[in-house]
């Protein structure tokens, strides 16, 4: 326990001088590799930024793992990622690394078999739709369950009103 309260001037030297290095090779990597790699457009871009989240503490805090060694499995995690994000514009690629958005509901009607795909509960829905300010039902054209896990629900006001088809390819439903 008492290690717990510690304090080692070298260590700490070390802490700090990893976590600026890696920090410098995170905007070097970011600036070569683009924005898309904080992005979660994706499952697998956000699995990307929980791998890197986990690699920086390591080497950070972690005296097992060199800073050189940190940053050479950094890289190698941009460029997997650069590579996947190169390789989804083949479907053979993008099939295996991305979800397909799922239709939780088409106009008024909930697609319950959907929902348990998706293990979204009509509580969860019945909240996205309030925080999308969905006054009335009738209002809801389509509410789906995105790559990413987000959400999203399409309404309006006007009941003329339909969705064009180009916003809702590719959406099982």
């Amino acid at each position: 326990m008492e290690k717990w309260f510690a304090f080692n001037l070298e260590s700490m030297l070390a802490i700090v001088l990893t976590a600026v290095g890696i920090y410098i090779a995170i905007i070097i990597y970011t600036r070569i590799a683009g924005k898309r790699s904080f992005s979660k457009m994706s499952s697998f871009d956000f699995a990307m930024t929980v791998a890197l989240g986990s690699m920086i503490a390591t080497t950070v805090l972690s005296k097992s793992v060199s800073l050189w060694e940190g940053i050479i499995g950094l890289g190698a995690i941009y460029l997997l990622q650069l590579s996947v994000a190169i390789l989804r514009r083949y479907k053979l690629v993008r099939n295996a690394v991305d979800n397909a958005p799922l239709m939780l509901m088409d106009g008024k009607e909930v697609l319950y078999h959907n929902l348990k795909k998706a293990r979204v509960t009509e509580d969860d829905l019945r909240s996205k739709l309030r925080e999308a300010n969905v006054l009335r039902i009738k209002e809801v054209r389509a509410v789906v369950f995105e790559a990413t896990g987000d959400i999203s629900v399409l309404h309006t006001g006007d009941m003329d009103e339909e969705i064009e088809e180009w916003l809702i390819k590719g959406v099982k439903r």
